[in-house]
C-alpha cells in the first residue's frame, strides 16, 4: 500500500521533519511525503529529508494524517535509519533486502 503527501508548504518553504520517540512504543514522524511500504516489523517512508527505515515488532499505524504528512507508530521500536541518497545502488539494494 503507497500514500502519497503533499505537506501544506509555502513556495520555497521545506515542511518541517521531525521524529518524536515516547518510551520506545510511540513514534511521530511529520514531513512525510509517502508511505512506501510497511508491515508488523518494517516500515519504510520517504521524508523531505530521505528515506526512513524503522525496524521494529508489533508495528501498527496509529495515526495517518495525509494533509499534514504526518504518521504515528505504535508498537516496540528497535531502529530508525535514514537511507541517505548519495549511497545510490547501495540503497537500493538494502530496499531490496530490507522489504522482501
Amino acid at each position: 500500500m503507497s500514500q502519497y503527501f503533499e505537506p501544506n508548504q509555502q513556495k520555497g518553504n521545506i515542511p518541517d521533519h521531525d521524529v518524536i520517540m515516547r518510551g520506545r512504543r510511540t513514534l511521530e514522524i511529520s514531513g512525510v511525503k509517502q508511505v512506501e511500504s510497511f508491515d508488523n516489523e518494517e516500515f519504510l517512508l520517504e521524508t523531505v529529508m530521505g528515506f526512513l527505515a524503522i525496524k521494529g515488532q508489533n508495528l501498527q499505524m496509529k495515526n495517518l494524517d495525509v494533509d499534514k504528512g504526518i504518521v504515528s507508530i505504535k508498537g516496540k521500536i528497535f531502529d530508525l535509519v535514514y537511507l541517505d541518497e548519495q549511497h545510490g545502488e547501495k540503497a537500493k539494494g538494502f530496499f531490496s533486502k530490507l522489504f522482501r
